[in-house]
């Protein structure tokens, strides 16, 4: 029987914007173009009136209605006064030059770092916010449980499932990650009850682990998707929901802060699992860190 997933975006201590960022894909293009207007400047939109945002964003007020209650409003009044409440909130960028967490072009140097450290602050900071603690708790304690995880990513997402899974494993999990999707199909087949799958994807529309996940779910495995948008595809094959909170900006495709957004999930779970058994992971921890102690190059040594 197919169980209810559970979607950490509904909790929503992260604010209204990362909500509406979270849930852009699935909504129609009219109303995608009313959630970039909100999204780029709450302040400005909640000043407007319906007649003002519809005319904006190129559409009807019947529009900007559907759009308030796709993302949980009951209608355009409580949406303009959640986002004077989110206005006034809202961490402006330290440096004058970041304008909207975004790179423009002919941007020097300096422009460049300024922008990438806010968009990366802001991406680990915004994920924590909207980050459900009661779901992470669920899937601390189905990890703590499972004789067997496996954890599966693409590209980008693939490094993050490869660096979760040698965290599980230097605690003493048993823990697989396999970047080839035959192989970890193939694993996925040989899961079970009391296992564990962990399928990580940005977008939530990677074909390749929404397969495995579904594979993994089949055979009776409890599956958890990391995603930063709750209405994807890959939380259709999940019990368990994580969000993040990383927003798209100029160079979105090289996965920059939506790769640090999906490690402080998979850290928040390491340490969640660690904190369990805190003495069989601080010796699984030190046994580790002496089996390749020898391989590092001591401070008084110098290369030749």
């Amino acid at each position: 029987m197919a169980k209810s997933p559970k979607i950490s975006a509904s909790h929503e201590p992260g604010g209204l914007i990362v909500h509406i960022s979270g849930l852009l894909p699935s909504l129609s293009p009219a109303e995608q173009r009313v959630a970039r207007l909100v999204v780029s400047d709450p302040a400005d939109a909640a000043r407007r009136t319906i007649t003002d945002l519809a005319t904006a964003a190129e559409t009807s007020e019947a529009t900007v209605i559907r759009f308030c209650r796709s993302v949980g409003m009951d209608g355009y009044p409580q949406l303009r006064i959640r986002l004077a409440a989110e206005a006034a909130r809202r961490v402006e960028p330290p440096d004058a030059r970041v304008v909207g967490g975004d790179i423009p072009p002919g941007a020097d140097l300096a422009q460049i770092i300024a922008t990438i450290a806010f968009n990366d602050a802001r991406a680990v900071e915004e994920t924590a916010e909207q980050l459900d603690p009661a779901v992470c708790e669920q899937v601390v304690e189905a990890i703590v449980a499972a004789g067997r995880i496996d954890v599966y990513g693409a590209g980008a997402s693939g490094f993050v499932a490869s660096d979760f899974q040698q965290k599980l494993h230097r605690i003493g999990r048993t823990a697989f990650y396999f970047p080839d999707v035959h192989t970890a199909l193939t694993s996925a087949a040989l899961l079970g009850r009391g296992d564990v799958a962990v399928g990580i994807s940005h977008t939530g529309t990677t074909s390749d682990v929404i397969e495995v996940l579904e594979q993994a779910r089949a055979r009776g495995a409890t599956t958890v998707a990391l995603t930063n948008f709750p209405r994807s595809p890959i939380t259709e094959v999940a019990d368990h929901v994580l969000t993040t909170a990383a927003r798209e900006t100029t160079y979105r495709s090289g996965a920059m802060a939506s790769r640090l957004a999906q490690l402080t999930v998979v850290d928040c779970l390491f340490v969640g699992v660690a904190a369990r058994n805190r003495t069989k992971a601080r010796k699984a921890l030190e046994a580790t860190a002496e089996a390749v102690r020898s391989h590092r190059v001591g401070a008084g040594r110098r290369r030749a």
